[in-house]
């Protein structure tokens, strides 16, 4: 797998990838949410590519005191290959160079499978409680 940063014409492929990993959800729009981050850090938006075809992807932010990591995606035939890894390892040696000391990252609760995965690649639970507020409302439900 080749891993290099998102281009513009990925997006679609990119959004594909978010829906088969089920990590969009209606009040979240997948394609503002990769217009947003291409204003901010861009090089931390990077794709997996094996044959031509995107099979993965991260999203990592650096804000000056925390990193994040949001929409680390591999496609469901391309699990347990250490792709999710290669991604991972990639996108922290750019935060690193950015001078990040800590990267968080939220799942639910109930997704013990990626929980498993992120215990086995070294992060551990900070015990805090994720709070959030809604600036944006593309869903009227969200309202």
């Amino acid at each position: 797998m080749k891993i290099r940063e998102f281009d513009v014409r990925d997006q679609d492929a990119v959004v594909d990838l978010w829906k088969e990993c089920n990590l969009t959800v209606p009040w979240n729009d997948p394609y503002k949410d990769i217009q947003r981050k291409l204003k901010v850090d861009p090089d931390l938006i990077l794709v997996g590519e094996l044959s031509g075809s995107i099979i993965a992807s991260v999203m990592g932010g650096y804000e000056g005191h925390r990193g994040w990591i949001n929409y680390l995606a591999v496609s469901t035939d391309h699990r347990r290959k250490g792709y999710a890894c290669a991604m991972m390892e990639h996108v922290e040696r750019r935060l690193i160079q950015k001078g990040c000391p800590k990267i968080n990252l939220q799942i639910r609760e109930s997704n013990t499978e990626v929980i498993a995965f992120y215990e086995a690649i070294g992060y551990g639970n900070d015990n805090v409680i994720g709070f959030g507020k809604r600036l944006e409302h593309d869903n009227p439900e969200m309202s």
